[in-house]
């Protein structure tokens, strides 16, 4: 085994740079956006204190920001939007509609159905619609049998995760590893050009969901088991014995803490409301209505001195606090909320909505945080909020969007648009797969044509698009590139050539798979994909091989994100939904994994070489 001489010094920092970039990207202390704006600084940096010279050509750092125009970008932040107006008009609504109905004909047949269909959507969509279509059938369905959702949900995410493999725009680690090669002047992919080793393995991929992984999944419980109100509302009242008389408002809310909010005041026989401004002072008679948890009420009892009533009575066992016919609901956060990267407060968003936030679970199970801290805490996407309010108020913000109610009692909204969204993703699709547009054109024009039929609004169109995808494309591009025009790629490529020495070729293309099937579960599949490009044709060039094979098995490694929760955006989504643990990943992930690594490794060898 001969490992290449060391390259030059600007290769070196940028190999130091990729390995300090890998590592940013895992911190979750770290925000994702902040870490990829860090990686574009340094490089740019770099470049600018230590000059780079290509052929006595200066090589200018400013050039590391075309990934911001890259049409790969473009395409994704189109197709994202597009994505967006397909959840926005209820376009997918009858599919759901009709899945509901068949699950309780045949439940086994539902599910083999629910994961093609999951996998068919996720092939020309972003799967997180497709997500957010089907996870509230699911677990409607498991609430109306009283059945475990767990062996269901995890299966339906994974689904649409392979399905995403089978075409250019499938996903937007797709669409950056096909620019990448179009760009290096390597090879051009059509839309359809690797569906069939994807529909192969797919096939393989979804008996295994439909059958096995169920079968590996424990039963979880759901993080919503007691469906009765956490709230309540009550009086105070304040008698001639209670220590609050003749004091004020702002007084009587330090004693407490802070933690009293009171919603209104009765006075007098006629019990006229009186608004509770901060230097109105309490009389004997007044009765304060409060609304909060039954500890926290009986605590303000003791310390103000006032006697707490259920409507007309004392509170007691004949007489129990009452919730005022409110009603609890899950609800996730996605894409498009708004509030991801907010705190509850700087959303405003028990004041907007007028509900209250009873718990806050992440990653599968309750943050372990003091209720008053729920609204001091930074909201992530896939974090459930259990909140309760009125039945219509919980209605209202089932219809916002951004918010994804996972109780399933309410279907998806449909409008008159509906068909201008769903043919406008048609022809988007089609074009593409004609030949008539480049995709980066043809998903353009279809933004366009939602904006102009008012499918969607720009406020609704800007809310589609995630800054930390756009910042993680950008970064991973100017990263690529960086390691291209230095020889970072092309040394990585030499050592790794060296040490599969002896493989054959389909062996150094299953060792080139397994290790980005790696890294994707580790650090973003975006970055492992754009950094696996360049190498992969660099591999192909040193074997005197054709780079197909090998830029495929970067694509289809990239996507085999189904190991860990945080691989993908939706397998956080699945795992706050179902109640899953990490380990329920592993169990069912790993071996999804080595089972495509296996397929799509012999049918790359027998297809392409």
């Amino acid at each position: 085994m001969n490992i290449p001489d060391l390259p030059n010094y600007h290769a070196l920092a940028i190999l130091l740079i990729t390995v300090l970039a890998l590592y940013l990207f895992r911190r979750d202390s770290i925000p994702l956006e902040t870490s990829s704006l860090a990686v574009i600084a340094i490089l740019c940096v770099m470049f600018s204190v230590f000059p780079f010279y290509i052929d006595g050509e200066h090589f200018e750092p400013s050039t590391l920001f075309f990934g911001f125009g890259h049409e790969a970008l473009v395409t994704v932040c189109a197709l994202m939007i597009i994505g967006h107006g397909i959840v926005r008009t209820g376009a997918l609504e009858p599919i759901g509609r009709y899945l509901a109905k068949l699950w309780k004909i045949s439940p086994a047949l539902s599910l083999l159905l629910t994961l093609i269909l999951a996998g068919v959507l996720s092939a020309f969509i972003n799967n997180t619609p497709v997500v957010v279509l089907l996870l509230p059938i699911l677990i409607s369905v498991s609430l109306r049998n009283k059945t475990d959702a767990s062996p269901m949900l995890l299966p339906m995410g994974l689904a649409t995760l392979v399905g995403g493999m089978a075409t250019t725009i499938g996903t937007s680690t797709n669409l950056l590893v096909v620019s990448i090669a179009k760009n290096m002047g390597s090879v051009e992919f059509g839309l359809f050009d690797f569906v069939q080793p994807a529909l192969i393995a797919s096939l393989v991929a979804i008996i295994y969901l439909w059958l096995i992984a169920p079968k590996l999944l424990p039963s979880r419980t759901p993080l919503m088991p007691d469906t009765s109100p956490r709230l309540f509302s009550a009086y105070l009242n304040i008698s001639e014995e209670s220590n609050v008389n003749e004091k004020t408002i702002a007084e009587i809310i330090a004693m407490t803490d802070g933690q009293l909010k009171i919603e209104s005041i009765q006075r007098g026989k006629d019990n006229r409301n009186i608004i509770p401004l901060p230097d109105t002072i309490l009389k004997v008679g007044d009765r304060l209505k409060v609304h909060d948890y039954p500890d926290r009420l009986k605590e303000f009892e003791t310390v103000l001195g006032a006697t707490l009533f259920s409507g007309l009575h004392k509170v007691s066992d004949e007489h129990p606090l009452k919730a005022d016919e409110q009603t609890l609901a899950e609800i996730v956060i996605i894409a498009g909320s708004g509030i991801e990267g907010k705190t509850l407060q700087q959303a405003h968003f028990i004041q907007k909505y007028a509900i209250s936030v009873v718990a806050l679970h992440r990653a599968g199970k309750a943050m372990e945080i003091g209720r008053s801290s729920i609204g001091d805490t930074k909201l992530k996407i896939g974090d459930v909020l259990l909140v309760q309010g009125k039945t219509e108020q919980i209605h209202l913000l089932k219809s916002k969007k951004g918010f994804l109610t996972i109780d399933g009692a309410e279907a998806l909204p449909q409008t008159s648009k509906a068909p201008i969204a769903l043919g406008t993703l048609l022809a988007v699709v089609a074009s593409s797969a004609l030949g008539l547009l480049p995709i980066e054109i043809s998903s353009i024009v279809g933004v366009l044509i939602l904006l102009a039929t008012k499918c969607l609004n720009w406020e609704e169109a800007s809310s589609a698009l995630s800054t930390q995808v756009i910042l993680i494309v950008a970064a991973s591009l100017a990263l690529g590139s960086a390691m291209m025009i230095t020889g970072g790629a092309e040394y990585i490529a030499q050592v790794f050539v060296a040490v599969s020495f002896g493989l054959p070729p389909g062996g150094v293309i299953a060792a080139l798979m397994l290790l980005l099937a790696i890294l994707t579960n580790i650090v973003s599949n975006n970055a492992a994909a754009v950094i696996g490009t360049p190498i992969a044709i660099s591999v192909a060039s040193q074997l005197n091989l054709p780079a197909e094979p090998f830029i495929l098995a970067v694509l289809f490694g990239a996507n085999l994100s189904y190991a860990t929760p945080m691989a993908y955006k939706t397998n956080l989504l699945v795992m706050n939904a179902g109640g899953y643990q990490f380990s329920d990943f592993m169990r069912v992930g790993i071996p999804l994994i080595l089972l495509m690594w296996v397929t799509l490794s012999f049918l790359l060898s027998f297809l392409y070489l």
